[in-house]
């Protein structure tokens, strides 16, 4: 019989799932040294947030098929080591997104009608109701930023309170925003037409601070925000200073960039700010609907059925996993390297496998490469099962073409991606031992590994081009690890790549185009 490990506490009724498949052990608050000695006994691990599934735990599971994590985030757990070893990892995307979309809506009614000051305020003996008079949201407009599950969920209780909604997702489809009742605008127009602001996507190096002191400024000053999403999108000390010189009318928080929230200015602020301690997917129902998810999946997995929210691999069998790895591994960079070159909104892909590639299996080299393709929109709520899905609901066309012919290297792939801001394609191969190279970019030649800063311009192969671009970027203290060009005809159009140690300062990409020659610059920036 199966052996599961429960190391977090988790609702009764995900232990009685598990237990129809297996004997279930809960043992809660382990080191990583105790988790190392118990580990190789069990077939399958179910976590929360406080278990660390590090590497040594890893190489210490010899029967671990399945590790399942009873809610959405993963960063507790070495995925790739585990999709090393063959252990499927699996989450619960959706098992709090009514939780969280419910949760934005009472802070939103909360601060509109001054509930906590005003329960406060009665429990200490007074009658102040004029103090505490409030704002209706009836016929008030609400700008979503983020149009995934929760912020839709959003959408449907918004409407059906007699708001009129604005939405910002350079990700989403204008026929999926208006099927959801919303208007897709520009983020400017959102800041400054809408009465509420509601917040609902992920926190990344382009959303950090992605309400800052600018965007404040352009709010109504009667306007309200609200984050119930991920700390640090918000750049708290600019709101505090924002509420403090009457600039909006007020905000509520239940994410911080630091948790649990300490000393804070925030901290000092009246009846026009509400803080809860990050409570957005804190509902009985919730952690019920997590544990029964992933349960489920655990003990499908168990009788040698599909996840359905597998992270990383699911459903391939060893030997196929580890022929295709490298190609998985290409595809997911070429995905996320094109959609940072095209930008905006995604509009369809197309993916071409060549030469020995073509006769492969296609399968999950398509879903890989639309993992990486959405990965910047969605961060881990996307994997490898709802890759397809998140696609079609984006109203991304997807295409897949073979052509054996193409014998450049032993086998390549082919990726082009047509968006809102216009169209780019990106090829790669495997090299020796498994190496990813990017070999092509818009039909230029080039062989340049991927790397986590990178650097695309269009030039004019001309003198002095590639010198000024080097001397601009030591001016802002930016090292370059490599650099090649690539280009069809002597004096022509030419694309140059470089691979930095550091990221670009703020401001130096419009520089880099100003330079004499230089036709246009990407910054891209590739997960770790």
């Amino acid at each position: 019989m199966s052996k599961i490990l429960v190391s977090d506490p988790i609702a009764q009724e995900g232990i009685d799932i598990l237990s129809q498949v297996a004997h279930v052990d809960v043992q809660t608050k382990l080191s990583e040294a105790e988790l190392v000695k118990l580990i190789p006994e069990y077939d399958a691990l179910m976590i929360r947030s406080g278990t660390q599934v590090t590497k040594a735990v890893l190489e210490a599971a010899k029967a671990l098929k399945i590790i399942g994590r009873a809610g959405v985030g993963v960063d507790n757990i070495d995925v790739q080591m585990a999709t090393r070893q063959g252990v499927l990892v699996v989450n619960s995307p959706e098992g709090n997104t009514v939780a969280a979309a419910e949760h934005a809506i009472a802070m939103m009614l909360a601060l509109s009608r001054h509930i906590p000051d005003a329960n406060q305020s009665l429990k200490a003996g007074q009658w102040d109701r004029k103090k505490f008079t409030g704002v209706e949201v009836y016929k008030k407009t609400l700008g979503i930023v983020g149009l995934g599950k929760i912020g839709a969920h959003v959408a449907t209780i918004a409407r059906a309170m007699g708001m009129r909604l604005l939405a910002y997702d350079p990700f989403l489809s204008s026929e999926r925003v208006e099927q959801l009742g919303c208007q897709l605008v520009e983020m400017d127009i959102l800041l400054r037409e809408a009465d509420y602001i509601t917040l609902h996507l992920p926190k990344t190096a382009e959303t950090l601070h992605m309400i800052n002191a600018e965007a404040l400024d352009k709010m109504k000053p009667t306007a309200r925000l609200v984050n119930c999403a991920r700390g640090g999108i918000v750049d708290e000390a600019a709101l505090a200073e924002a509420l403090q010189a009457g600039k909006i009318a007020g905000a509520a928080l239940d994410v911080y960039e630091s948790e649990p929230l300490g000393e804070s200015a925030l901290m000092a602020l009246g009846k026009e700010m509400v803080l809860t301690p990050h409570l957005g997917a804190s509902t009985a129902e919730a952690q019920v609907n997590v544990a029964i998810d992933v349960a489920e999946q655990i003990r499908d997995v168990l009788l040698g059925l599909p996840a359905r929210s597998a992270v990383n691999i699911p459903g391939l069998r060893p030997d196929i996993l580890e022929r295709l790895r490298p190609y998985l591994q290409l595809a997911e960079t070429l995905g996320n390297l094109v959609s940072q070159l095209a930008g905006g909104r995604i509009q369809s892909l197309d993916v071409k496998l060549q030469g020995d590639l073509a006769s492969n299996e296609s399968q999950p080299i398509v879903i890989a490469a639309l993992k990486g393709l959405l990965f910047d929109a969605l961060q881990e709520r996307v994997n490898y099962v709802n890759a397809t899905i998140e696609a079609k609901e984006r109203g991304i066309r997807l295409t897949e073409t073979r052509d054996a012919s193409i014998k450049d290297y032993s086998g390549s792939l082919h990726l082009t991606a047509e968006g809102s801001l216009g169209g780019h394609s990106v090829t790669g191969a495997i090299l020796g031992d498994n190496e990813v190279r990017v070999t092509n970019i818009d039909g230029f030649p080039i062989n340049v590994p991927p790397n986590r800063y990178m650097l695309f311009t269009l030039h004019r192969d001309m003198p002095g081009v590639i010198g000024k671009i080097g001397s601009l970027l030591g001016s802002f203290n930016v090292n370059i690890a490599s650099m090649q060009v690539g280009r069809k005809i002597v004096r022509g159009d030419a694309v140059m790549v470089l691979n930095m140690d550091d990221p670009l300062p703020d401001g130096i990409l419009e520089e880099i185009t100003k330079v004499a020659g230089i036709e246009d610059a990407y910054v891209v920036t590739l997960p770790q």
